[in-house]
Protein backbone atom coordinates (compact mmCIF):
# COMPACT_ATOMS: atom_id res chain seq x y z
CA UNK A 1 0.00 0.00 0.00
CA UNK A 2 1.44 3.14 -1.02
CA UNK A 3 2.41 5.66 1.61
CA UNK A 4 0.63 8.72 0.42
CA UNK A 5 -2.69 7.02 1.03
CA UNK A 6 -4.57 8.84 3.22
CA UNK A 7 -5.22 6.44 6.76
CA UNK A 8 -8.05 4.82 7.42
CA UNK A 9 -9.19 3.26 11.02
CA UNK A 10 -12.41 2.13 12.43
CA UNK A 11 -15.13 3.67 14.70
CA UNK A 12 -18.34 2.62 16.62
CA UNK A 13 -21.12 4.03 14.83
CA UNK A 14 -23.47 4.53 18.25
CA UNK A 15 -21.68 5.23 21.72
CA UNK A 16 -24.40 3.21 23.06
CA UNK A 17 -22.21 -0.01 21.57
CA UNK A 18 -18.77 1.06 23.69
CA UNK A 19 -17.17 -1.36 26.22
CA UNK A 20 -17.75 0.00 29.47
CA UNK A 21 -14.55 -0.05 30.34
CA UNK A 22 -11.92 0.11 27.59
CA UNK A 23 -10.76 -2.92 26.49
CA UNK A 24 -6.99 -5.10 26.58
CA UNK A 25 -5.56 -4.97 23.13
CA UNK A 26 -2.27 -5.23 21.33
CA UNK A 27 -0.81 -2.39 19.78
CA UNK A 28 -0.29 -4.14 16.59
CA UNK A 29 -4.36 -4.65 17.09
CA UNK A 30 -5.36 -1.29 17.96
CA UNK A 31 -3.47 0.68 15.39
CA UNK A 32 -6.73 0.13 12.95
CA UNK A 33 -8.59 1.94 15.53
CA UNK A 34 -6.64 5.43 15.71
CA UNK A 35 -6.80 8.63 13.65
CA UNK A 36 -3.36 8.93 14.91
CA UNK A 37 0.09 6.73 14.52
CA UNK A 38 0.45 4.33 17.74
CA UNK A 39 3.84 3.39 18.99
CA UNK A 40 4.99 1.11 21.34
CA UNK A 41 8.43 0.93 23.41
CA UNK A 42 11.18 -1.46 22.03
CA UNK A 43 12.79 -1.74 25.85
CA UNK A 44 11.54 -1.44 29.10
CA UNK A 45 12.97 0.43 31.78
CA UNK A 46 15.51 -1.87 34.00
CA UNK A 47 12.78 -4.00 36.37
CA UNK A 48 9.46 -3.43 34.25
CA UNK A 49 8.71 -6.41 33.37
CA UNK A 50 5.14 -5.83 32.00
CA UNK A 51 3.32 -3.14 29.32
CA UNK A 52 -0.37 -3.53 29.10
CA UNK A 53 -2.68 -1.48 27.11
CA UNK A 54 -6.09 -0.46 26.92
CA UNK A 55 -7.58 1.40 23.72
CA UNK A 56 -10.62 3.95 23.88
CA UNK A 57 -12.92 3.69 20.66
CA UNK A 58 -13.82 6.38 18.61
CA UNK A 59 -17.53 6.61 18.72
CA UNK A 60 -19.85 9.99 17.18
CA UNK A 61 -20.47 11.98 20.39
CA UNK A 62 -22.98 11.34 23.61
CA UNK A 63 -22.69 9.16 27.18
CA UNK A 64 -25.68 6.58 27.15
CA UNK A 65 -23.81 4.19 30.35
CA UNK A 66 -20.80 4.23 32.64
CA UNK A 67 -18.12 6.92 31.66
CA UNK A 68 -14.89 4.53 32.54
CA UNK A 69 -12.07 6.39 30.72
CA UNK A 70 -13.72 8.83 29.04
CA UNK A 71 -13.14 12.20 29.46
CA UNK A 72 -15.31 14.43 32.11
CA UNK A 73 -14.98 17.56 30.35
CA UNK A 74 -16.77 16.65 27.27
CA UNK A 75 -19.40 14.23 25.98
CA UNK A 76 -16.60 13.95 22.67
CA UNK A 77 -15.71 10.08 22.32
CA UNK A 78 -12.55 10.14 20.47
CA UNK A 79 -10.14 7.66 20.31
CA UNK A 80 -6.86 7.10 22.94
CA UNK A 81 -4.46 4.39 23.74
CA UNK A 82 -3.38 4.18 26.97
CA UNK A 83 -0.28 1.46 27.79
CA UNK A 84 0.76 0.64 31.84
CA UNK A 85 4.31 -0.06 32.50
CA UNK A 86 5.60 -1.74 35.21
CA UNK A 87 7.27 -3.99 37.68
CA UNK A 88 9.71 -4.11 39.95
CA UNK A 89 7.68 -1.80 42.23
CA UNK A 90 7.86 0.95 39.71
CA UNK A 91 5.09 2.43 37.52
CA UNK A 92 4.19 4.76 35.11
CA UNK A 93 1.82 5.08 31.91
CA UNK A 94 1.98 6.23 28.50
CA UNK A 95 -1.27 7.92 26.69
CA UNK A 96 -1.31 8.26 23.39
CA UNK A 97 -3.87 10.71 20.64
CA UNK A 98 -4.23 13.06 18.53
CA UNK A 99 -4.74 16.50 20.06
CA UNK A 100 -7.26 17.90 17.80
CA UNK A 101 -9.33 20.66 20.00
CA UNK A 102 -6.68 23.32 19.48
CA UNK A 103 -2.83 24.12 19.10
CA UNK A 104 -1.18 21.54 21.73
CA UNK A 105 -0.06 24.60 24.16
CA UNK A 106 3.90 24.64 23.81
CA UNK A 107 4.07 21.44 22.27
CA UNK A 108 3.57 19.63 25.90
CA UNK A 109 0.27 20.67 27.28
CA UNK A 110 0.42 18.25 29.73
CA UNK A 111 2.97 19.92 31.33
CA UNK A 112 1.81 23.13 31.51
CA UNK A 113 2.81 25.49 34.21
CA UNK A 114 5.60 23.70 34.91
CA UNK A 115 9.63 24.23 34.19
CA UNK A 116 10.75 21.82 31.47
CA UNK A 117 13.96 20.69 29.16
CA UNK A 118 13.80 19.59 25.94
CA UNK A 119 16.07 15.99 25.06
CA UNK A 120 16.25 15.07 21.28
CA UNK A 121 15.17 11.53 20.83
CA UNK A 122 15.69 10.62 16.98
CA UNK A 123 14.19 12.01 13.81
CA UNK A 124 14.51 15.57 14.85
CA UNK A 125 12.39 15.18 17.70
CA UNK A 126 12.43 16.15 21.40
CA UNK A 127 10.66 14.60 24.62
CA UNK A 128 9.96 18.04 27.20
CA UNK A 129 10.31 16.58 30.83
CA UNK A 130 8.77 18.23 33.89
CA UNK A 131 5.64 18.25 35.82
CA UNK A 132 2.06 17.32 35.20
CA UNK A 133 -1.24 18.64 36.74
CA UNK A 134 -1.29 16.29 39.51
CA UNK A 135 2.39 16.43 40.40
CA UNK A 136 3.70 13.63 38.71
CA UNK A 137 6.84 13.37 37.46
CA UNK A 138 5.86 13.18 33.58
CA UNK A 139 6.47 13.66 30.14
CA UNK A 140 5.48 14.40 26.69
CA UNK A 141 6.48 14.32 23.06
CA UNK A 142 4.96 15.07 19.62
CA UNK A 143 5.74 12.01 16.96
CA UNK A 144 4.30 11.88 13.90
CA UNK A 145 1.00 13.86 15.08
CA UNK A 146 0.63 11.90 18.06
CA UNK A 147 0.83 13.12 21.49
CA UNK A 148 2.28 10.83 23.32
CA UNK A 149 2.14 11.87 27.44
CA UNK A 150 3.70 9.89 30.05
CA UNK A 151 3.34 10.30 33.94
CA UNK A 152 4.98 8.12 36.89
CA UNK A 153 2.27 6.40 38.65
CA UNK A 154 4.63 4.88 41.50
CA UNK A 155 8.28 4.64 42.46
CA UNK A 156 10.77 7.02 40.72
CA UNK A 157 12.52 6.65 37.11
CA UNK A 158 15.02 8.62 36.17
CA UNK A 159 15.32 11.36 33.26
CA UNK A 160 17.63 9.28 31.98
CA UNK A 161 15.34 6.42 31.98
CA UNK A 162 12.31 8.52 30.64
CA UNK A 163 14.21 9.77 27.91
CA UNK A 164 15.60 6.36 27.03
CA UNK A 165 11.61 4.79 26.94
CA UNK A 166 10.92 7.90 24.08
CA UNK A 167 13.67 6.70 22.18
CA UNK A 168 12.86 2.83 22.25
CA UNK A 169 9.04 4.00 21.08
CA UNK A 170 8.53 2.07 17.10
CA UNK A 171 5.28 2.67 15.03
CA UNK A 172 3.38 -0.46 16.01
CA UNK A 173 2.76 -1.14 12.74
CA UNK A 174 5.02 -0.47 9.83
CA UNK A 175 3.70 2.02 7.06
CA UNK A 176 1.34 3.75 9.59
CA UNK A 177 2.76 7.18 10.56
CA UNK A 178 3.89 7.94 6.38
CA UNK A 179 -0.21 7.27 5.88
CA UNK A 180 -1.29 9.35 9.14
CA UNK A 181 0.96 12.45 8.02
CA UNK A 182 -0.16 12.26 4.76
CA UNK A 183 -3.88 12.54 5.73
CA UNK A 184 -5.06 16.00 6.15
CA UNK A 185 -5.64 17.14 9.76
CA UNK A 186 -9.18 18.36 8.84
CA UNK A 187 -9.77 14.54 8.17
CA UNK A 188 -8.06 13.24 10.93
CA UNK A 189 -9.45 15.70 13.96
CA UNK A 190 -12.81 14.60 15.85
CA UNK A 191 -13.73 18.22 16.54
CA UNK A 192 -13.37 19.05 12.43
CA UNK A 193 -15.53 16.31 11.75
CA UNK A 194 -17.94 15.99 14.79
CA UNK A 195 -19.87 19.76 14.67
CA UNK A 196 -22.32 18.46 17.10
CA UNK A 197 -19.27 18.87 19.54
CA UNK A 198 -19.19 21.71 21.56
CA UNK A 199 -15.20 23.77 21.83
CA UNK A 200 -13.19 22.97 24.38
CA UNK A 201 -11.47 26.11 26.25
CA UNK A 202 -7.41 25.35 26.78
CA UNK A 203 -4.67 27.56 26.47
CA UNK A 204 -2.71 27.60 23.12
CA UNK A 205 0.61 28.49 23.34
CA UNK A 206 2.54 31.29 25.36
CA UNK A 207 0.71 33.72 24.34
CA UNK A 208 -2.98 34.85 25.72
CA UNK A 209 -5.72 33.84 23.34
CA UNK A 210 -8.78 34.69 24.65
CA UNK A 211 -10.54 31.10 24.27
CA UNK A 212 -13.11 30.02 21.75
CA UNK A 213 -15.76 28.07 23.99
CA UNK A 214 -19.25 26.17 23.19
CA UNK A 215 -21.00 25.80 20.89
CA UNK A 216 -18.88 24.73 18.14
CA UNK A 217 -17.38 27.63 15.94
CA UNK A 218 -14.48 25.77 13.56
CA UNK A 219 -15.56 25.58 9.85
CA UNK A 220 -12.79 23.66 7.74
CA UNK A 221 -12.19 23.74 3.86
CA UNK A 222 -12.80 21.01 2.17
CA UNK A 223 -9.43 19.47 0.69
CA UNK A 224 -10.60 20.01 -2.76
CA UNK A 225 -10.86 23.31 -2.45
CA UNK A 226 -7.93 24.10 0.12
CA UNK A 227 -5.37 25.48 -2.75
CA UNK A 228 -8.12 28.02 -4.25
CA UNK A 229 -9.25 29.18 -0.76
CA UNK A 230 -5.42 29.62 0.77
CA UNK A 231 -4.85 31.74 -3.42
CA UNK A 232 -8.13 34.19 -2.48
CA UNK A 233 -6.56 34.64 0.88
CA UNK A 234 -3.13 35.56 -0.38
CA UNK A 235 -1.57 32.99 1.70
CA UNK A 236 1.09 30.80 0.75
CA UNK A 237 0.73 27.19 -0.48
CA UNK A 238 3.86 25.98 1.58
CA UNK A 239 5.78 27.65 4.53
CA UNK A 240 9.52 26.92 5.42
CA UNK A 241 8.96 24.00 2.69
CA UNK A 242 6.07 22.57 4.74
CA UNK A 243 2.34 22.58 2.46
CA UNK A 244 -0.41 23.62 3.55
CA UNK A 245 -2.09 21.10 4.91
CA UNK A 246 -6.07 22.34 6.34
CA UNK A 247 -7.41 25.51 7.20
CA UNK A 248 -10.66 26.72 9.11
CA UNK A 249 -12.55 29.76 9.29
CA UNK A 250 -13.21 30.29 13.33
CA UNK A 251 -16.74 32.57 13.97
CA UNK A 252 -18.66 32.82 17.63
CA UNK A 253 -22.02 35.01 17.63
CA UNK A 254 -20.22 37.69 19.35
CA UNK A 255 -17.96 38.29 16.21
CA UNK A 256 -14.94 37.09 16.75
CA UNK A 257 -13.66 35.60 13.62
CA UNK A 258 -9.81 33.75 12.97
CA UNK A 259 -8.74 32.52 10.15
CA UNK A 260 -6.58 29.19 11.20
CA UNK A 261 -4.08 27.89 8.42
CA UNK A 262 -2.34 24.34 9.43
CA UNK A 263 1.32 23.71 7.76
CA UNK A 264 2.74 20.11 8.00
CA UNK A 265 6.11 18.13 7.08
CA UNK A 266 6.31 14.57 6.63
CA UNK A 267 7.51 13.65 9.52
CA UNK A 268 4.26 15.38 11.45
CA UNK A 269 6.08 18.93 12.11
CA UNK A 270 3.86 21.48 12.44
CA UNK A 271 3.48 25.49 11.87
CA UNK A 272 -0.08 26.45 12.33
CA UNK A 273 -1.22 30.61 11.47
CA UNK A 274 -3.71 32.42 13.15
CA UNK A 275 -4.95 35.69 11.48
CA UNK A 276 -7.20 38.05 12.42
CA UNK A 277 -8.44 41.65 11.66
CA UNK A 278 -7.63 44.36 14.37
CA UNK A 279 -9.80 43.70 16.83
CA UNK A 280 -11.99 41.12 15.14
CA UNK A 281 -10.82 38.02 17.12
CA UNK A 282 -9.31 36.69 20.10
CA UNK A 283 -5.35 37.58 20.16
CA UNK A 284 -4.91 40.48 22.13
CA UNK A 285 -2.39 42.87 20.51
CA UNK A 286 0.21 43.67 22.09
CA UNK A 287 0.73 40.17 23.01
CA UNK A 288 -0.14 39.18 26.86
CA UNK A 289 2.22 36.29 28.33
CA UNK A 290 0.53 32.93 29.17
CA UNK A 291 1.74 31.34 32.67
CA UNK A 292 4.09 28.53 30.87
CA UNK A 293 7.80 29.71 31.36
CA UNK A 294 9.60 30.63 28.86
CA UNK A 295 11.51 33.47 27.11
CA UNK A 296 9.52 36.70 25.67
CA UNK A 297 10.62 39.59 23.36
CA UNK A 298 10.58 41.88 21.06
CA UNK A 299 12.17 42.03 17.74
CA UNK A 300 12.92 44.84 14.72
CA UNK A 301 12.05 42.63 12.06
CA UNK A 302 13.20 44.59 8.31
CA UNK A 303 11.72 47.70 10.33
CA UNK A 304 8.54 45.81 11.62
CA UNK A 305 7.88 44.33 15.25
CA UNK A 306 7.42 40.77 16.20
CA UNK A 307 6.92 39.87 19.34
CA UNK A 308 8.62 36.15 19.86
CA UNK A 309 8.18 33.77 23.00
CA UNK A 310 9.53 30.15 23.39
CA UNK A 311 10.78 27.64 26.04
CA UNK A 312 13.92 26.88 24.10
CA UNK A 313 15.75 29.10 21.84
CA UNK A 314 17.15 26.08 19.83
CA UNK A 315 14.14 23.96 19.44
CA UNK A 316 11.47 26.43 20.13
CA UNK A 317 8.45 25.72 20.63
CA UNK A 318 7.89 29.35 19.25
CA UNK A 319 4.96 31.68 19.49
CA UNK A 320 5.50 35.04 17.34
CA UNK A 321 2.54 37.59 17.05
CA UNK A 322 2.59 40.57 14.54
CA UNK A 323 0.91 43.57 13.01
CA UNK A 324 0.81 43.73 9.52
CA UNK A 325 -0.72 47.03 8.83
CA UNK A 326 -0.40 46.41 4.94
CA UNK A 327 -2.80 43.92 5.03
CA UNK A 328 -4.54 45.24 8.09
CA UNK A 329 -4.03 42.22 9.92
CA UNK A 330 -3.09 40.54 12.98
CA UNK A 331 -1.10 37.69 13.10
CA UNK A 332 0.02 34.79 14.92
CA UNK A 333 2.76 31.61 14.19
CA UNK A 334 2.84 28.23 16.62
CA UNK A 335 5.28 25.90 16.14
CA UNK A 336 6.12 22.63 17.43
CA UNK A 337 8.85 21.69 18.80
CA UNK A 338 11.91 20.12 16.69
CA UNK A 339 15.85 19.98 16.76
CA UNK A 340 16.87 22.69 13.67
CA UNK A 341 13.99 24.87 14.18
CA UNK A 342 15.52 27.88 16.16
CA UNK A 343 14.99 31.23 16.05
CA UNK A 344 16.26 31.89 12.55
CA UNK A 345 14.11 29.19 11.46
CA UNK A 346 10.42 30.77 13.33
CA UNK A 347 11.88 34.44 12.39
CA UNK A 348 12.03 33.11 8.52
CA UNK A 349 8.48 31.89 8.51
CA UNK A 350 7.42 35.41 9.40
CA UNK A 351 9.31 37.28 6.89
CA UNK A 352 7.62 34.80 4.35
CA UNK A 353 3.97 35.62 5.63
CA UNK A 354 4.99 39.32 5.44
CA UNK A 355 5.76 39.05 1.81
CA UNK A 356 2.97 37.39 1.22
CA UNK A 357 0.57 40.47 2.73
CA UNK A 358 -1.95 37.32 3.42
CA UNK A 359 -5.66 38.60 3.23
CA UNK A 360 -4.70 41.60 1.26
CA UNK A 361 -7.26 40.46 -1.41
CA UNK A 362 -11.12 41.16 -2.29
CA UNK A 363 -11.33 37.39 -1.69
CA UNK A 364 -10.85 38.08 2.52
CA UNK A 365 -12.90 35.70 4.90
CA UNK A 366 -12.24 37.93 7.66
Amino acid sequence: MGTNEHWQWRTVADPAALEDVPPRLAPQEAQEWCNFTLWHPAELPAGCDRAEGTLRKEAPPGRTGQDSGRTPWSEANPAAYRTEIGGGGRRLRLKQFLYDWAFPAADHPALWGSETLPFPIGADRVVWLGTDYLGHAAASARMSRTTVELSVLEGEFTGEELVALYRSLRPAVPGAAARVVATPFAALSYWARHHEVAMVSVPTGLFAFHRRTPPHEGDWVAPERLAGFLAAQHLPAALGGLPADSAAVFADAAGARELEVIYTSGGGDELRLTLQRPGGGRMPFPPQREKHPGHAKEIGLDGQPVYLAYVDAGVGPFDAMWHDPAAGVQARLLSSARTGWDKAFALARVRELLAAAPLSGAGSVL
